[in-house]
C-alpha cells in the first residue's frame, strides 16, 4: 500500500510585519511535521496581508525574485530541517515582470521549480490584474515524496481545465493554496460553500485527492473565510475547518486505492479530446 501524508495550515496574516507572518506559518508546519506531514500547504502569499484588495504601485516593492523571498528562503530552511516538502506562495519578481508565484520546495530544501499563477482575477477586493502577469509556464507537476503533485494557486481552483491538465501529467493529488473570502461589492454573498464544491468537484472527476489552504480574519474591508480541507479521491471531505479555526489538518491518504478507482471509473478511457476543440477557442 503506498500512502502519503499532507496537511493543510489555516491561520491569520494580517500582520504588517513580513517576519511575524512567516513565522506563524512557520511554527504550523512544524506543529505538521511533528504530526507526520510530508507535504505542507500555507495558504496563498502568506508573507503579508492580501495586499490586492487595493491598487497601490508602492506595493511591488513587496515582490523579490525566488530565491531571494524571504518566504521561500524561511520555507527551505524548514523543509532541510523537518524534512519535509512546502510548496510555497509568494510575490516573483522577475526582472521587469511581477507574478503571482509558487516555489515547490522538496525536502532538501531545493527549489524544484517553480508555478506561475495562470488564472489572475480582477474584481472588487481582489485586484489581482493590476499586480501580476499571467503565469506563462504551464501547469506544473512533480514527483515528490513518492507521489507526483499538480498545484493551481486560488483562482485557478475555479478551473475544471486546470485539474484536468494536471491530471493528464500524471498527477496524483492536487493542491490549491488560496486566499479568498468576502465580496465587497455584495455583503450577503459567501463563496465558501461554491469554492469547497468546486474543488470536490475536480476530486471526483479526476478520481484523486484534493488539499486547499485559505487563510482567516479580518483585513481592512475583507473577512478571510478559512474552509481549508483534505478530501478524497470520491470528494469526501477527510477533515476540514470552518471559518475561525487556526491551525493545522493532516491525512493520510491511500495513493493505490485512489490509482485502483481511478482506472476503474474509466473517466481517462473515456475521454474525447478529438470533440473537445471549442473549449480551446476564444469566444
Amino acid at each position: 500500500m503506498r500512502e502519503i501524508t499532507v496537511a493543510a495550515l489555516q491561520l491569520p496574516l494580517g500582520s504588517d510585519d513580513e517576519a511575524t507572518n512567516i513565522a506563524a506559518v512557520g511554527e504550523l508546519v512544524e506543529q505538521a511535521a511533528a504530526r507526520g506531514a510530508q507535504i505542507v500547504l500555507p495558504p496563498e502569499l502568506f508573507s503579508g496581508p492580501y495586499f490586492c484588495q487595493v491598487e497601490d504601485e508602492a506595493l511591488f516593492a513587496l515582490a523579490q525574485p525566488t530565491l531571494e523571498h524571504p518566504s521561500v528562503i524561511a520555507m527551505r530552511k524548514l523543509a532541510v530541517k523537518l524534512k519535509v516538502a512546502i510548496p510555497t506562495s509568494f510575490f516573483e519578481r522577475d526582472g521587469h515582470h511581477y507574478y503571482n508565484t509558487l516555489a515547490m520546495i522538496g525536502p532538501d530544501g531545493e527549489v524544484m521549480g517553480t508555478y506561475r499563477k495562470s488564472h489572475i482575477p480582477d474584481g472588487p477586493g481582489y485586484e489581482e490584474k493590476f499586480y501580476f502577469r499571467p503565469g506563462n509556464d504551464g501547469f506544473k507537476v512533480w514527483d515528490v515524496m513518492g507521489a507526483r503533485i499538480g498545484i493551481g494557486i486560488c483562482w485557478d481552483q475555479w478551473y475544471p481545465e486546470c485539474a484536468r491538465v494536471m491530471a493528464l501529467k500524471g498527477a496524483e493529488l492536487l493542491f490549491y493554496p488560496t486566499a479568498i473570502g468576502s465580496e465587497p461589492y455584495d455583503s450577503g454573498l459567501d463563496t465558501s460553500r461554491m469554492w469547497q464544491r468546486a474543488m470536490q468537484g475536480h476530486a471526483v472527476s479526476n478520481c484523486m485527492p484534493v488539499i486547499a489552504a485559505n487563510r482567516i480574519g479580518t483585513e481592512g474591508e475583507q473577512s478571510f473565510y478559512g474552509h481549508s480541507f483534505i478530501a478524497n479521491e470520491w470528494g469526501d471531505m477527510v477533515c476540514e475547518f470552518g471559518s475561525a479555526e487556526e491551525g493545522v489538518l493532516v491525512a493520510t491518504l491511500d495513493l493505490d486505492q485512489a490509482t485502483k478507482h481511478r482506472a476503474g471509473m474509466g473517466f481517462f478511457r473515456d475521454r474525447r479530446p478529438q470533440l473537445y476543440g471549442r473549449i480551446c477557442e476564444d469566444i
